[in-house]
Parts: C-alpha cells; structure tokens; sequence
C-alpha cells in the first residue's frame, strides 16, 4: 500500500522526486482486534514471530 501510494502522490506531484527521498517511514501496522481474548492475541503476536 505504501508503494503504490507514493508512486501515485510522486506520478501526480513532480516536485516530490526531488525534494522528499522517500514519503513513508520505515514504520509498525496497528490495528484494533475487537473484543477478541487477550490470551488469542498474545498466541497471535507469538505466532507471528516464527514467520
């Protein structure tokens, strides 16, 4: 998503080229996880880490 962001906003504004080297920061994703267990979640996240 970020990728293709910054190649549209760069396609539609010229001037970001040359003045901005990258739009996105290198960065973490959040996101809600609605009335789920936070014992479903901890087993996510570890989960997660042997990807």
């Amino acid at each position: 998503m970020k990728g293709r962001s910054s190649k549209l906003l760069r396609d539609e504004f010229p001037a970001l080229k040359s003045r901005i080297p990258t739009l996105w920061t290198n960065s973490y994703f959040v996101a809600t996880v609605g009335g789920a267990p936070l014992a479903v979640i901890k087993q996510y996240i570890k989960d997660q880490q042997l990807v």
